[in-house]
């Protein structure tokens, strides 16, 4: 190429070097922010974009057929937004439906919400190359939505607040790194407590195929963030202490309740009033579990109804005509919460005590502490840990004590019997939280038709962080 028409490449009008620098200038912002500095290599390209055209990147508007100028075009809108919703939805914001039901009456089964990554700040993905959208696996095609290699280790980019106390927080599912993919709930490793592991991973009819995902792969849950790093946290009959504090009231905490009527059936209208979802009504009335019932000062010779109530709800309907009774749900058998087979006599509404760990402190290992924090050691900060003789061995050396990588939190639903929350699966890592949601834009209610009240209009636009 002769010198005149390498020279001539660089003739553009001003405008064209303004749109150059502006870019140039967002691009190098960006790479600052990421803090991925090899990033630069590709300034160069930018450059060319707008200036040489060493690359001919629109080569298909010089040409005459007509088919190929109209399909080119579309492919060119396509992977324009492709690109455009891949970055926006790694680091700006992300749209989340709230599928069940551990959050109400705070958020709604139905609620559609906006999600702010930048809020804790965004994470720079662990499988960068993945198809935006899509969490893990494409719809229909039933196959992955991301490539396993290359993985990017954990790096968090500065954002404008941190994870506080009480803040409702949407993160991935940190029991979700193996996946029984025909049985998801309970998580894989509940499945495998209750039924061996050999029998999870051997029954392909029940369990299906037997899957590991990355961090930034596995499920999203929202949950409220109850206790950050360094607290002490426990559930005194159904109060959540925190540093030996009560949690501050939040409206929306409900529990299920049995609730005693006499004789009278409820009008479906009233429970629809308090947003009990039909799934979560269920109704005794035919002297189903006498005994059971009479333990706690029922009658099951008359109807016994059974869903959860905040505390509004409780109130209005102790003053409705023909309520009796409402006795509180109980605690399920000790055993059954985080830490599975540790040996704590903990339960659903009596947890813990239980400490949350922080960068950089210290732990001393025993016996009593390594049913709590051993998955935190092995799986979420890649260490070898071995129990000889009463001794304990961190990548093959003795150790008494541990130093944590990483903050911790424990997340808990508002809908406190009927979450699957931390104290089912224990801690949440740093590196695990998505954002926090800011924003319900849509609200369909599940239980009614479209001509019924399935757009729930009253909660467009509701602030999510409460």
């Amino acid at each position: 190429m002769s010198a005149e028409k390498q020279t001539s490449r660089f003739q553009q009008p001003l405008k064209q070097w303004i749109k150059c620098s502006v870019w140039c200038l967002i691009y190098i912002l960006f790479i600052a922010w990421v803090g991925n500095y090899w990033w630069l290599l590709g300034l160069p390209v930018v450059f060319d974009l707008f200036i040489t055209h060493f690359i001919p990147w629109t080569w298909w508007k010089n040409t005459k057929n007509k088919s190929l100028l109209s399909v080119m075009g579309w492919v060119d809108a396509i992977v324009f937004a492709l690109v455009a919703v891949y970055f926006i939805n790694t680091f700006l914001f992300q749209n989340y439906q709230i599928p069940s039901s551990s959050l109400e009456k705070t958020l709604l089964v139905g609620d559609f919400l906006f999600v702010s990554k930048a809020s804790y700040g965004p994470r720079v993905p662990n499988t960068p190359l993945s198809f935006p959208l899509v969490q893990h696996t494409f719809p229909l095609l039933n196959c992955k939505s991301f490539l396993e290699h290359p993985q990017w280790d954990y790096h968090r980019l500065k954002g404008f607040d941190t994870v506080k106390r009480n803040d409702i927080v949407v993160f991935n599912f940190p029991a979700g790194d193996t996946v029984a993919v025909k049985q998801q709930n309970p998580d894989y490793y509940s499945w495998c407590y209750y039924r061996g592991r050999d029998a999870v991973n051997t029954n392909k009819d029940e369990f299906g195929d037997i899957v590991y995902r990355p961090v930034d792969r596995r499920e999203n849950y929202v949950k409220r963030c109850v206790a950050i790093a360094g607290d002490w946290m426990e559930v005194k009959n159904n109060q959540v202490f925190v540093n030996g504090e009560k949690q501050e009231k939040i409206p929306g905490i409900q529990f299920n309740y049995f609730v005693q009527t006499d004789g009278t059936m409820l009008n479906p209208d009233l429970l629809d009033k308090f947003n009990i979802s039909k799934d979560d009504i269920k109704l005794y009335n035919d002297g189903q579990l006498l005994k059971e019932f009479a333990s706690i000062g029922l009658d099951a010779k008359l109807p016994i109804y059974h869903f959860p109530l905040n505390e509004e709800s409780y109130d209005k309907l102790q003053k409705t005509a023909g309520v009796t009774k409402i006795v509180i749900e109980s605690s399920e058998r000790p055993g059954d919460v985080f830490p599975l087979g540790g040996h704590k006599s903990w339960t659903r509404d009596n947890y813990g005590p239980i400490w949350m760990p922080k960068k950089g402190r210290t732990l001393a290992l025993n016996a009593y502490n390594l049913p709590i924090y051993e998955r935190i050691i092995r799986v979420y900060e890649h260490n070898k840990l071995e129990v000889k003789n009463n001794e304990y061995f961190i990548n093959d050396k003795p150790a008494k004590n541990y130093t944590f990588k990483m903050d911790y939190y424990w997340m808990m639903g508002d809908n406190r019997h009927n979450s699957a929350d931390s104290r089912y699966w224990g801690f949440v890592p740093e590196d695990h939280i998505v954002g926090r949601p800011v924003m319900v834009w849509l609200s369909l209610d599940k239980d009614k038709g479209w001509f019924e009240g399935k757009i729930r209009w009253n909660r467009f636009f509701k602030n999510a962080e409460r």
